[in-house]
């Protein structure tokens, strides 16, 4: 008897073209001030993580984006992805991309 050694797979969500993979922040629940706001009364987040770049962006310098970055987008074209029960996943064209944060070095 021989004894089969399995890999599992991992499935990814590659974005193609001129488009990312974005994990969008939580909506925030407190103010600043530290004030608990109502369900209703979330403030909504456009900003996200970029979980995945298209090989089209990576090649492409016009579009200094990578993985991890932080950025500031427009959720109008914003397509859902719900893996793995991830429901904050969005494909996000470049051009709705509006900033990336970075830290002064």
């Amino acid at each position: 008897m021989s004894a089969k050694k399995t890999t599992a797979k991992l499935e990814i969500v590659e974005p193609l073209g001129q488009r990312v993979l974005l994990r969008k922040d939580e909506d925030r629940k407190r103010t600043k001030a530290g004030i608990h706001l109502p369900d209703k009364i979330e403030i909504p987040t456009i900003t996200g993580r970029v979980v995945a770049v298209s090989s089209q962006i990576e090649r492409d310098e016009d579009w200094p984006i990578a993985q991890y970055d932080k950025v500031l987008f427009n959720p109008k074209h914003a397509v859902p992805v719900d893996f793995e029960g991830d429901n904050r996943l969005f494909v996000v064209p470049v051009e709705d991309i509006v900033a990336v944060f970075r830290r002064d070095e």
